[in-house]
């Protein structure tokens, strides 16, 4: 009797174990039937490979949802269709950014939303009509999908390394340094002449600033010369002529007035002929000397030929 009724507690624990698990499995999924969802569709323009139905839909990492359905847009094939369902109480808005992730290595991928400021108006879906989200390329889509174009390239340029790295090149290379070097040991054996030349270069260089310092003094002693001493000569010149000026008005005015006396007697006129010759004489000199002036007031004031006087 006694094994038959330990036998019968042990078969009743199990029935009562079972009950209880199987009340809490019809429970769980009671709660998740009943669970509030907001469906979305996502599009995308680009190849959505490790994408299938049941990966996680994320929101900053955390999953919120899942993915219910895919498929191909009949308007144009190479753009898919994602049907997703998300908690009712995450906020999905309408500049909330969606792209896809790497799950993991095997290289499943998920479904992540970003972005979404509290502003902007929320998105209201069910599953008969879902809003629309156009999906973002990532970087990493960027890359799987230009990966056959970077292998290309890759071995394009692993193919030009090998022309370039050929034997004809490889040994034009070898001369062309070989050249190099026998002209560097040239420039080290001239090292001394180098050394010597810039030194005498320096020196010139030297040499031409002081003289170009002594060239600016005589200029400024020059200008100070003619700015004073000519200036003042120019002056005096300026005087004696306005001088002759008024002499030669007064000599005009004499012989306008004694012109009938000059007529009537030919010893006055002997003697104003030689005064006149005078005059124009000097007349003529003090041309002289202007011109020269004008053209070398430098010579002409301190030293050089002096003026011939000219006989008439």
């Amino acid at each position: 009797m006694e094994p038959k009724a330990h036998h019968v507690i042990i078969g009743l624990f199990t029935v009562t174990a079972f009950a209880a698990a199987l009340g809490f499995a019809l429970w769980l999924g009671k709660s998740t039937a009943d669970r509030d969802w907001a469906y979305y569709e996502i599009g995308f323009d680009h190849p959505v490979s490790g994408l299938s139905e049941g990966n996680p839909v994320l929101y900053s990492g955390v999953q919120i949802g899942d993915v219910v359905e895919m498929k191909l847009d009949p308007q144009d094939p190479s753009h898919v269709r994602v049907l997703i369902r998300v908690d009712q109480q995450i906020p999905i808005r309408e500049n909330t950014r969606a792209g896809l992730v790497l799950a993991n290595i095997t290289g499943s991928m998920s479904i992540q939303f970003s972005g979404g400021s509290p502003d902007s108006p929320a998105l209201k879906g069910d599953r008969q009509n879902p809003p629309l989200i156009m999906a973002k390329p990532s970087a990493f889509d960027s890359l799987l999908a230009n990966g056959e174009d970077l292998l290309q390239k890759a071995d394009s340029l692993l193919a030009n390394a090998n022309r370039m790295f050929s034997d004809q090149n490889t040994e034009n290379l070898t001369i062309i340094l070989a050249n190099t070097r026998e002209a560097t040991d040239a420039l080290l054996a001239q090292r001394d002449y180098l050394d010597a030349l810039l030194e005498r270069l320096d020196s010139a260089g030297k040499r031409a600033g002081e003289a170009a310092v002594k060239v600016a003094m005589v200029s400024d002693n020059a200008n100070a010369i003619l700015q004073n001493e000519g200036r003042a000569a120019l002056t005096s010149l300026d005087e004696a002529l306005q001088t002759l000026q008024a002499t030669s008005s007064r000599i005009d005015r004499l012989t306008r007035e004694n012109e009938g006396a000059m007529d009537s007697g030919l010893q006055g006129m002997g003697e104003l002929a030689p005064a006149l010759r005078e005059l124009r004489s000097t007349l003529r000199n003090l041309n002289q000397f202007t011109r020269r002036l004008g053209e070398d007031p430098t010579r002409t004031l301190w030293g050089g030929e002096t003026m011939k006087e000219l006989s008439q």
